[in-house]
């Protein structure tokens, strides 16, 4: 379907991509991953036309549809069924010439090719799109300029699919979705019929829905089998073995080089000393992946822990209209260590009630106990325009700190995952996931006790949302989620809650049912029909105590000890191999010895070579340990 050959591009001078290649089969859906500014887009940009190349080629099968989601929004008078109709351009063509033509054979093959293409059914395939991204059938009957810019994008992508072009780019799909749309998305693209390239740091939908990943970096592409999960182990185990292969490239470069230094100028080993001069400049340098794995983001803990429950909700409701409540009826509780995900579709509530908690909106009535010191760090995409474009992350930071010395002042800005290259570049330099990260460490400066976040993943790449569900997993306080991003929900919840039916309940499932849930195609928008009954009355939350927490926390460490035993039993070991091969290059790089003890030089090979394959061997099962060791770590996070 696709192939790159040896492209190489640049923008304002920066090479983006030098010599990349990659090859893309008819039917395979491929994910296109790589740090912000490495040049996915920009590579999409280059596959459509938009941009031309230095050089090299970008070759596509004859004749094939290439479809992403148009940039600009939908509006006007017509209805979002009509919109996404119309972008099969070959139906909406036939169907217009079929009333006007005159000409009888030529209305039999208009007729006959609307069969060919299913065109009967279009109206019932565009309508099941629509409603899986969250249009019932109401709106989409409704005009395009009756919504909001994020859902006139779900239907600019609906639109895309109903087409189903040759060749499907999708960038960031999710970003407009929410969660419930996300899943369905997941689901659809699985059973796509052609081929699909993503660009996407939605670790779910890449494991989900692609079976192979491109990664784009230091300007070249590499390509993996598999999605996500698998591409990350594979690299992480290619970086291994390149290490391990620079261990050995270091060890026999510098024989080399201590053989030289020390018989270049004695006449009867200057030949040879010549040889391996030459050889040492054809050895070069050995290099390993270079791991860019961002930098960490740490949120500071509460000064003092506050007796539950933080939060007490009775009889709620709250809304932006008096008298006109969005949500109603809140009757739940939250402790000083929740982890509570939001579930709901968009424009169910979801957003008002982390408003709510912030305290951004007030209670119309009920009543709301909370602490007096309660402090609250309040999150939202929305709030990256509160950041001054001509300040530094610096500049920021500094007024929160007006006595510390400049070094602590960058300490903290370090903290929040900008390293010294980025905290004194402006905001309006920065990247979105910079920004987000700025905003983040802003939020949460003074060491909140609750954390609400509200689509905090948008703007960040694979590694930064990783260094963003660590930081919540160290974190202390309670949190509370509103994301469409289920690896960061099943990483960081164990708490869900469902906003729907203008109320909010606990849920009483997992993610994996919720999942089932939706792809059942029913729409989980009143609590009370997914919900047990006795939760529906009173919204009773199963309360789990700090002390019970702390005692599964414990259990789970005492059954894993054995493990982490192991990998630190293989750890000293392998650092022992390592020291005894160096004892053993070393002895075999004294030149004297292969005259004067020949057993011994027969010896130490055989030792070294055997400590080669022990080592081999070890590596292998400390990998696999930690691997496990990690899985299971990740269960239980």
């Amino acid at each position: 379907m696709l192939t790159i050959n040896s492209l190489t591009y640049r923008m304002a001078g920066r090479l983006l991509l030098e010599n990349a290649s990659l090859s893309v089969p008819t039917g395979t859906k491929i994910g296109l991953v790589g740090k912000n500014g490495t040049g996915k887009t920009t590579l999409f940009k280059l596959i459509t036309r938009d941009l031309a190349p230095e050089s090299g080629t970008i070759n596509l099968v004859r004749n094939a549809r290439v479809g992403q989601v148009a940039q600009e929004a939908p509006g006007g008078p017509d209805s979002l069924l009509e919109f996404v109709l119309r972008a099969d351009k070959e139906r909406t063509a036939l169907l217009e010439e079929a009333e006007t033509a005159t000409d009888p054979n030529r209305i039999s093959e208009i007729y006959t090719r609307l069969g060919d293409i299913d065109a009967y059914s279009a109206e019932s395939r565009a309508g099941t799109i629509l409603s899986g991204l969250g249009f019932d059938a109401d709106a989409q009957q409704r005009p395009c300029s009756d919504f909001s810019g994020g859902w006139r994008m779900r239907v600019a992508l609906a639109a895309v699919l109903f087409s189903e072009p040759d060749l499907l780019l999708l960038d960031e799909p999710t970003n407009y979705l929410d969660l419930e749309g996300t899943l369905w998305l997941q689901a659809y693209l699985k059973k796509y019929p052609h081929t699909i390239m993503i660009i996407s740091h939605d670790r779910e939908l890449l494991n989900e829905s692609v079976e192979m990943i491109a990664h784009l970096e230091h300007r070249n592409i590499t390509a993996y089998r598999g999605g996500y999960d698998t591409f990350e182990k594979t690299r992480r185990e290619k970086q291994v073995l390149l290490e391990k292969g620079k261990v050995k490239h270091d060890a026999a470069r510098k024989h080399m080089e201590a053989f030289v230094e020390r018989f270049r100028y004695k006449a009867s080993k200057a030949k040879q000393a010549q040889s391996r001069l030459k050889a040492l400049e054809k050895m070069g340098t050995a290099t390993t992946l270079i791991d860019e794995t961002s930098l960490p983001i740490r949120f500071p803990p509460p000064e003092k822990v506050l007796a539950p429950p933080i939060m007490h909700f009775e009889n709620v409701s709250v809304g932006y209209t008096p008298g006109s409540p969005v949500l109603k009826n809140i009757n739940l509780r939250i402790d000083e260590d929740d982890r509570i995900g939001l579930l709901g579709q968009n424009g169910n509530g979801k957003s008002t009630f982390a408003k709510l908690l912030a305290e951004r909106l007030e209670a119309e009535t009920g009543s709301i106990t909370k602490p007096s010191k309660l402090k609250v760090a309040y999150f939202a995409q929305h709030q990256l325009d509160e950041l001054k474009p001509a300040q530094t992350a610096f500049e920021h930071v500094r007024p929160l700190m007006p006595q510390a010395h400049e070094s602590k002042v960058r300490a903290r800005v370090a903290q929040m995952g900008l390293g010294a290259d980025k905290m004194d570049t402006t905001v309006a330099k920065l990247s979105g996931g910079e920004k987000a990260r700025l905003m983040l460490g802003l939020a949460t400066f003074h060491g909140p006790h609750m954390l609400i976040l509200d689509e905090p993943t948008n703007h960040l790449d694979i590694d930064s949302r990783q260094a963003l569900v660590q930081a919540l997993n160290e974190y202390p306080g309670a949190v509370v989620i509103v994301s469409h991003d289920r690896s960061l929900l099943d990483a960081s919840v164990d708490r869900l809650w469902l906003v729907g039916d203008g109320t909010i309940a606990p849920f009483e499932g997992n993610m994996d049912e919720y999942r089932r849930l939706i792809l059942s195609g029913k729409r989980p928008n009143a609590p009370s029909e997914h919900l047990k009954e006795e939760t529906v009355v009173a919204a009773p939350v199963k309360e789990v105590s700090a002390q019970e927490r702390r005692k599964e926390a414990a259990q789970k460490r005492e059954t894993l000890a054995p493990m982490r035993k192991k990998i630190k039993e293989l750890d000293a070991q392998i650092a022992k191999l390592n020291q005894e091969m160096a004892r053993a290059e070393k002895a075999l790089a004294d030149p004297d010895l292969y005259t004067k003890d020949p057993d011994r030089v027969t010896a130490l090979s055989k030792f070294r070579a055997d400590a080669e394959k022990l080592l081999a061997s070890t590596e292998e099962e400390w990998l696999a340990l930690s691997s496990e060791f990690e899985e299971a770590m990740g269960e239980d996070a």
